[in-house]
């Protein structure tokens, strides 16, 4: 696009906030937000720097979405940078999308949370903290029984599931709720989206007052928790963030570049003591300007970072973030930004600095681990297990890890087919994860190495299922007797104390702790023994699902625990411990 073209295209903008995306032969070089679409995109008819320049002469057309206010068009543009991976773009290497809720365009809707919704479903966000919108959607759920299972399992069923009798769920799919009334309820959530706060906090704060003049402190408490976050959900910006007054979290930034990646350590002090500390990588392409990278990176880091992840108190940077619009942001959620030039705080940033300049050029153990098996990276691994009770409540789990790390936001299980036979299984579970791969049904990046639990048998069913798919990722199997790492063409028997030896023995053993953990809760589903213990009827086993939310936890509960729940006694309460 030339300057004038430029200037034709800005001209049919609004002057309203939102993100444009400059774009050639349907790939996006570059995403950006704006509070003011109109006049930012006008701005790129005679960029600054150089490599700006160049981006512009290489796209063919502009993309714009407008949003309601400046945040959301901020967190938006770190949306599609996660998604499209610009090349333009700062890119955290490890970062994380925007949660949003969805409610699917189906005859009875489902809620979700979600980074990638579907096009046709009605989509409220981004929103930062998933934490607190997985607790307005349970709250939502609990009042109103909108679903919340998938469409595979919602067809076909001739009896409720266990969110049901949990309060979870009218049970639309077997018409425990004629679809008209489902249907008003999900308008119910709707109106709360659309900023009806009321909607949903006027029926949790009677079922608060109504519990604690039952004397149950302990829901009415539960039910406070989830009223604060319901009335703190429409805040400033639609956003489900709440500013501090004390400055009890303090984080602290420094960046050290090398090449087109850069390094941000950070440092988080509490209550003045120093708690944590970490390193992330970021793809930098050069501005063409030396001043200019590290703010930046800077600006990229502190948008893409903070996805997941509540704002400190205070930010302690090296330089200026030079950004506006990320400076409004941080200032509307009451996060205090300083650049230090002496005292304590200024060795805070030095420290950081040092930090990051340690981790440029520096080994680890994912790239020891990519030199001993010959591979270009071994950034994300993803682990696979399978398990089962004699070929009962057969499933398998796909973990992943990042640069070392695991990445449960992508972690997957799937039921398999009852049947004895831990190749068979592991074969299914490999050819389920390549086809969703290769038919673009899965929302995760192709992983570096895939990594079965097992030996060469296991190896050998899972290769089987890539061959057989057409999905080239090298895969390796890790056995737990000698720990020796078996590959397609040779075994490998590293010393105990090598990092990649132990990077591999972590994913592993997470794979093997989520399969386990997703067979008990199979296991119990197939299976419920609360349906024969003696003087527990339908509304004493829903009270004693909703109250310890799975059979596993009823099971573990204490004598106590159990008569607290209304209709358990003492006598009642020992034989469930009995059968369980």
């Amino acid at each position: 696009m030339n300057a004038d073209a430029v200037r034709e295209r800005a001209s049919e903008l609004p002057r309203e906030p939102g993100v444009y995306q400059f774009q050639a032969e349907g790939t996006t070089l570059y995403v950006g937000k704006a509070v003011d679409l109109r006049s930012r995109v006008r701005s790129y008819a005679d960029p600054r720097g150089a490599r700006i320049r160049r981006m512009v002469e290489r796209a063919d057309g502009l993309e714009i979405a407008v949003t309601d206010t400046e945040t959301q068009a901020l967190l938006l543009e770190a949306n599609l940078i996660k998604r499209h991976q610009p090349r333009y773009n700062v890119r955290l290497k490890d970062d994380k999308s925007y949660p949003m809720v969805q409610l699917t365009d189906h005859e009875a809707p489902r809620i979700e949370v979600t980074r990638d919704p579907n096009e046709a479903a009605t989509v409220y966000g981004p929103f930062t903290n998933k934490g607190r919108v997985q607790t307005v959607v349970k709250a939502l759920r609990e009042t109103y029984g909108v679903r919340g299972c998938s469409d595979h399992k919602y067809a076909g069923r001739d009896r409720p599931c266990l969110d049901y009798e949990m309060g979870l769920c009218t049970a639309p799919c077997t018409r425990e709720i004629d679809l008209e009334s489902y249907r008003e309820d999900a308008e119910s959530v709707k109106r709360f989206f659309e900023g009806e706060t009321g909607i949903l906090a006027d029926p949790l704060r009677r079922r608060m007052e109504a519990a604690a003049q039952e004397q149950n402190f302990e829901r009415a408490a539960n039910l406070r928790d989830r009223l604060e976050a319901v009335e703190a959900f429409h805040g400033e910006g639609g956003e489900a963030v709440q500013s501090v007054g004390d400055e009890r979290t303090v984080d602290v930034l420094g960046v050290a570049l090398e090449g087109e990646d850069a390094t941000v350590a950070r440092l988080r002090a509490e209550g003045g003591k120093l708690v944590e500390r970490d390193r992330h990588t970021l793809e930098a392409p050069r501005t063409g300007e030396r001043g200019d990278e590290i703010p930046a990176v800077l600006a990229a880091f502190v948008v893409q970072y903070y996805a997941e992840r509540d704002l400190p108190d205070a930010l302690l940077l090296p330089e200026r973030h030079g950004d506006a619009e990320v400076g409004a942001w941080l200032e509307a959620e009451g996060v205090a930004v300083r650049v230090p030039g002496a005292g304590r705080e200024a060795k805070l940033v030095d420290l950081a600095l040092k930090n990051a300049r340690r981790n440029v050029g520096r080994r680890d153990e994912c790239g020891m681990l990519a030199d001993a098996l010959g591979l270009d990276s071994a950034r994300r691994i993803e682990g696979f297990d399978v398990s089962h009770a004699q070929g009962k409540a057969a499933v398998g789990s796909d973990v992943t890890f990042v640069d070392g790390a695991a990445e449960t936001a992508h972690y997957r299980r799937k039921k398999l087919e009852d049947r004895n036979d831990d190749y068979a299984n592991m074969r299914a579970l490999l050819e389920w994860r390549a086809r969703r791969a290769v038919e673009g049904r899965d929302d995760r990046p192709d992983p570096d190495l895939l990594l079965i639990d097992g030996g060469s048998g296991q190896l050998e069913a899972a290769l089987c299922a890539l061959e057989e798919v057409g999905w080239d990722v090298p895969a390796v199997a890790l056995a737990k007797a000698e720990e020796r790492v078996i590959t397609p063409d040779r075994e490998f028997a590293w010393p105990r104390d090598a990092p990649h030896l132990h990077l591999l023995q972590r994913v592993r053993d997470e794979a093997h702790r989520f399969a386990v953990q997703y067979h008990q809760t199979v296991r119990d589903e197939v299976s419920t023994v609360l349906d024969d213990v003696p003087g527990i009827g339908p509304e004493t086993r829903k009270r004693l699902l909703g109250r310890f939310g799975s059979v596993e936890n009823v099971r573990q509960a204490s004598l106590e625990d159990l008569t607290s729940v209304s209709g358990v006694g003492p006598k009642t309460a020992e034989t469930i411990k009995s059968r369980l």
